[in-house]
């Protein structure tokens, strides 16, 4: 882990100070990461086991989640799974080998909103948290309006219930969607018939920002996949070119 030149103080007089929990089994690098957000007005909490991190969620409803994938001898994967079953807080994975590539895939599919590769600046890792939360706030009213408009909404042949968080077709089967493909669901059911640009469905499915653009391209892959009667042939999400794409079913809300 290196140790970089501190950050310039921040301005709390005017924001409410975050809350992070950091979740690492070494406790060295666990005391390290602590005292250095605490050092740059990042309150923290820490847990060195699996075990330990559903209370501490329930209990203090941290702001963001900075999760080593390899927590001693469990799998942390697993526990991103469990985090994302229970919260939909912000979640930064660490791993410590470049090896460890498809599991930082694995977590950014499941859910987790960044990741570093050890050893990472610790002036880098504030800094990603910061630019997690910042992306949080800026985009509250789509998590809020989608509280709100929670019920039954038809689209063509389909059906979701987004209390229940469930795509059905039109034999009534629900059809499993990813966390990622559920979002970009949601983004186009609340722009119907609307071009959309990448950078607007990455906002709306908060994907890791220093990713290319592309990966929207993979997501809208799969859940054509899902909703096309021809998948090579779209015609439920259609390409815009230059812009990006357009959800062309009316959606009527039950």
């Amino acid at each position: 882990m290196r140790s970089d030149l501190p950050l310039p103080p921040s301005d709390t007089s005017k924001r409410r100070v975050p809350l992070c929990l950091v979740v690492e089994d070494d406790m060295t690098m666990r005391h390290l990461v602590t005292n250095y957000l605490e050092d740059h007005d990042i309150r923290t909490l820490s847990a060195s086991r699996r075990e330990e991190v559903p209370a501490l969620l329930l209990r203090n409803s941290p702001d963001l989640v900075v999760l080593d994938l390899r927590l001693g001898q469990e799998d942390g994967l697993d526990l991103l799974r469990e985090i994302r079953a229970q919260s939909d807080v912000p979640v930064i994975i660490t791993t410590g080998h470049r090896r460890d590539e498809i599991d930082r895939v694995i977590g950014l599919e499941l859910g987790a909103d960044d990741y570093l590769t050890k050893p990472f600046g610790l002036r880098e890792l504030v800094a990603r948290i910061k630019a997690v939360l910042r992306r949080r706030e800026a985009v509250p009213s789509l998590a809020q309006q989608r509280d709100a408009e929670k019920g039954r909404w038809r689209f063509g042949s389909w059906e979701v219930d987004r209390r229940l968080r469930r795509l059905t077709n039109s034999h009534g089967e629900p059809v499993g969607l990813t966390k990622g493909e559920y979002a970009l669901l949601m983004a186009f059911l609340d722009a119907p018939q609307k071009p959309l640009s990448r950078e607007h469905l990455l906002q709306a499915t908060r994907l890791h920002e220093d990713v290319y653009d592309r990966s929207i391209d993979v997501q809208v892959l799969r859940l054509r996949r899902k909703l096309e009667t021809d998948p090579s042939v779209p015609s439920v999400i259609r390409t815009e070119r230059g812009i990006g794409y357009v959800f062309t079913l009316s959606v009527e809300r039950l």
